[in-house]
């Protein structure tokens, strides 16, 4: 993975998320007429953030909309909040002073995490600690995809699983993504490799449509492997790969 120097590229996630204002997003237009690589990468991460969305996401308990509306008379609606005016920042200096991650988790964190609140107000230890994992991975995942220098790369596995991988080099991770990966068959588990020089060091299980950051160092590694390996996972691939895509650079 190369490195990439800070620059109006950099704002190409934030534009993709809808996190730049009015007069930001006017100038980023701009930017992307004359653009082709950030026209790409726009779709390309506005592609990936829809698949992480929809990989993690948790349906609500059945009872919270019968909550949510019993409870509404009594939430008082807060007046709108009006910022004082300020000078517009020069478009290559946004993103070293706005929260750019923040805007990025909280993307993906809408989907993963929208009953949360509900779950919490069960008093169920096992969802409290469900919903503390869920924001660790947002976190770990958001971490990747909001460094300046993330890329990112999509494949299609052999058994027709639509595949993402978006790395960085300053965070030294890579964060892989499915989506229509077939349940494994009984006994069986998906399980990720980084492919170093032709040797494969596991790099995590992935257990049917989802997002994980791969374990491992992924900086000398060329490519991500995808093989079906009895449960649990072997120190070694023990199938034919499914996958072998070359890490974005």
């Amino acid at each position: 993975m190369k490195h990439h120097a800070t620059d109006a590229h950099t704002l190409v996630a934030a534009y993709a998320l809808g996190a730049l204002d009015d007069s930001e997003r006017e100038d980023f237009d701009a930017h992307l007429r004359a653009c082709e690589a950030c026209r790409q990468e726009a779709a390309e991460f506005r592609a990936t953030a829809a698949r992480l969305a929809a990989a993690v996401a948790q349906p609500p308990p059945a009872a919270a909309k019968a909550q949510v509306m019993a409870a509404i008379d009594g939430v008082r609606q807060l007046p709108p909040r009006i910022p004082a005016p300020s000078a517009a920042p020069a478009l290559g200096g946004i993103l070293r002073r706005r929260a750019v991650p923040l805007a990025l988790a909280a993307s993906v964190a809408a989907a993963a995490l929208g009953g949360v609140a509900v779950w919490q107000t069960q008093n169920g230890q096992d969802l409290e600690q469900r919903a503390r994992q869920a924001q660790q991975q947002l976190d770990a995942v958001s971490a990747v995809l909001a460094a300046p220098d993330a890329r990112t790369v999509h494949g299609r596995a052999a058994n027709g699983a639509l595949t993402t991988v978006v790395a960085s080099e300053r965070q030294n991770k890579a964060v892989f993504t499915a989506a229509n990966l077939p349940a494994p068959a009984a006994g069986k588990t998906y399980q990720l490799w980084l492919d170093h020089d032709g040797t494969m060091r596991p790099a995590g299980l992935i257990h049917g449509d989802g997002t994980v950051v791969l374990a491992g160092d992924p900086a000398d590694a060329g490519a991500v492997g995808l093989t079906l390996e009895p449960a649990g996972g072997s120190p070694q691939p023990t199938t034919d790969p499914l996958l072998l895509m070359t890490l974005p650079a």
